[in-house]
């Protein structure tokens, strides 16, 4: 499969992001869009589609900005999702992979990245964010060599060039 950039943008109420008086809570979302540059640019982004987690009303949903069921639940989306490792249509992949919260078998390797990637990232992570999928495959390349694992999901053995978007 050929590389294609997308932007991972997460959504969350919280002290940055409030909801208004008149409106309820949203549950956190993570949109995966056409990549834009800049503000204004990104008033514009195109949604691709949208990652959901399986069964948020007993599972729980997506979280960010702490450490917890939540955070590793969108972890998990976003990692499956960037290393072509499930369908990001299908909550109920990221279980066959092992790399989901629910189910097993699971995947001591994964689950381990799913965790830093917690940690390292999402947990400091504010209600709106945006994170591009060429960001995400480098933090896991750098994670799978410090820990000398050689044996890389294939998206990984060929990262896309980096391209200056500056003149």
């Amino acid at each position: 499969m050929a590389y294609e950039d997308r932007t991972y943008h997460g959504i969350q109420n919280g002290p940055e992001n409030p909801a208004r008086e008149d409106e309820e809570r949203q549950a956190p979302s993570i949109f995966v869009e056409k990549p834009k540059f800049g503000p204004t640019e990104r008033r514009d982004a195109g949604v691709l589609y949208e990652l959901r987690p399986k069964d948020p009303e007993r599972l729980g949903g997506f979280g960010w900005g702490y450490n917890g069921s939540g955070t590793s639940r969108a972890a998990a989306a976003i990692l499956a999702d960037a290393l072509d490792l499930a369908d990001p249509l299908d909550p109920s992949a990221l279980e066959e992979v092992g790399i989901a919260m629910t189910g097993y078998p699971q995947d001591d390797v994964l689950v381990d990245m799913r965790e830093d990637f917690c940690d390292d990232v999402l947990s400091q992570c504010c209600d709106q964010w945006r994170l591009r999928r060429g960001v995400v495959l480098r933090w896991a390349r750098a994670w799978y060599l410090q820990r000398g694992i050689a044996e890389l999901p294939a998206v990984l053995q060929d990262l896309p060039p980096l391209v200056s978007t500056h003149s």
